[in-house]
């Protein structure tokens, strides 16, 4: 499984360019999965839907199947959080995972920087980082990727990956 994440500080523009790389490799006939690190608590479900009134009851794991797809929730309920390698392990069989958020995790990662962000650059401090999208010029070793050009972030990461 190749794997390659999106590291950048919030306001960044990650999850549009990833949305965006999604479609352009998806178009190219690859299978492309997702997993993304969430900072806060969040749901999937809604309160007053079935499969939330039973992880409300204490189900540690509630999966909704249907036609269309299927979807498991577990509730750690005090545990550890998944670790990436854990989370990947779950997946089924892809072409490619990419990975938004879990900017510590040892895995080649494009990072995303928009202009006027006052947070720093992350490469010079991540030796994972093989390139950078972004909307700005940038005294950096590394590939410069434009930020608003989601084919040239997909072409990069199909040449890096050798997919």
């Amino acid at each position: 499984m190749k794997v390659m994440g999106f590291a950048g500080w919030s306001g960044s523009g990650k999850t549009t360019l990833v949305e965006q790389v999604i479609a352009a490799l998806s178009a190219r006939g690859l299978v492309v999965s997702l997993v993304k690190h969430a900072h806060h608590s969040f749901d999937i479900d809604h309160a007053g839907k079935d499969s939330w009134r039973h992880r409300q009851a204490g189900c540690r794991e509630v999966m909704v199947s249907s036609d269309q797809r299927w979807s498991l929730t577990r509730e750690l309920r005090g545990g550890p959080e998944a670790t990436l390698d854990e989370l990947l392990a779950h997946l089924g069989p892809c072409d490619l995972v990419l990975v938004e958020g879990f900017k510590r995790a040892a895995i080649p990662k494009i990072e995303v920087h928009r202009r006027g962000l006052a947070e720093p650059l992350l490469y010079p401090h991540d030796p994972h980082i093989v390139a950078i999208a972004t909307d700005a010029e940038l005294p950096a070793t590394l590939p410069r990727l434009d930020l608003n050009d989601p084919v040239q972030v997909a072409d990069f990461i199909a040449d890096h990956l050798h997919l």
